[in-house]
């Protein structure tokens, strides 16, 4: 297996594309470290999934935007599996607000978690890179939303374009160190945030018909590309977009 021996940390994974994408690395023989904000059950879930196909994983409640549990996570995950080797940021929210609605206490939110998160987790893992002189992998969920607009998420879409700057600026910082740092773009994935919203047959209908593919994307799909991203195959892709859309990004143009 590609990820044999290789540790990961994955931040809002306990649901959605981070729950695909643990599964899909402690498939591919990582040791997992599944970041949740809190969310036991769902969490403990993803565990039983990855031990039942003889994964070894571990939960940690952290909240990716406080440096201070963003430091308990990596110290929990050095002292259980020695190193990290891998760091999926995932974490993020998305509210949908009409702008003139849009307050500062919901701005400064959704900055602190996608954005604040996905640096300090970044930071955070790659001076265990560093000093461990193995090199490593920084692979952060970013959006086609950070190339389009959206009207109710004003307050999102930017963080995710900071996210894809983000990777980009570490890309030449790191890559000395042997750390590649990368973006995947996902298109209209089903999550539990767009579940409800895709029940509407007429809604669902016409965004799939966008999509040159002919269907919505599912975690999984995000998950594969994740595990690309993370594998030795991967070592001359770094500061990198990885849109995964279907081709709905093109038929927008």
């Amino acid at each position: 297996m590609r990820l044999t021996d290789k540790v990961a940390v994955i931040t809002g994974a306990s649901r959605g594309i981070g729950r695909a994408i643990a599964i899909r690395l402690a498939q591919d023989g990582a040791r997992v470290v599944v970041d949740h904000p809190g969310e036991n059950d769902a969490a403990q879930e993803v565990i039983a999934a990855i031990r039942a196909q003889g994964g070894e994983a571990l939960a940690v409640a952290a909240d990716v935007s406080s440096p201070a549990q963003v430091q308990s996570l990596f110290q929990e995950t050095e002292q259980r599996f020695g190193t990290v080797d891998i760091l999926v940021n995932n974490a993020g929210i998305c509210p949908f607000v009409e702008w003139f609605d849009l307050t500062e206490a919901v701005w400064d939110q959704v900055q602190q978690v996608n954005l604040k998160g996905a640096f300090l987790c970044s930071q955070a893992a790659s001076r265990i890179m560093r000093d461990q002189g193995h090199g490593g992998r920084i692979i952060s969920v970013s959006s086609i939303s950070a190339l389009v607009g959206g009207s109710f998420q004003t307050a999102y879409t930017p963080t995710k374009a900071g996210i894809r700057s983000l990777m980009q600026s570490l890309a030449i910082v790191l890559g000395p160190y042997g750390i590649t740092c990368n973006s995947i773009l996902p298109g209209t994935v089903l999550t539990d945030i767009n579940r409800e919203h895709y029940r509407d047959p007429q809604v669902l209908a016409r965004d799939t018909q966008r999509v040159p593919v002919g269907r919505l994307g599912q975690p999984e799909d995000i998950a594969g590309v994740a595990a690309f991203l993370a594998s030795d195959e991967a070592a001359y892709i770094n500061g990198a977009d990885v849109l995964v859309d279907g081709g709905l990004f093109v038929n927008l143009q």
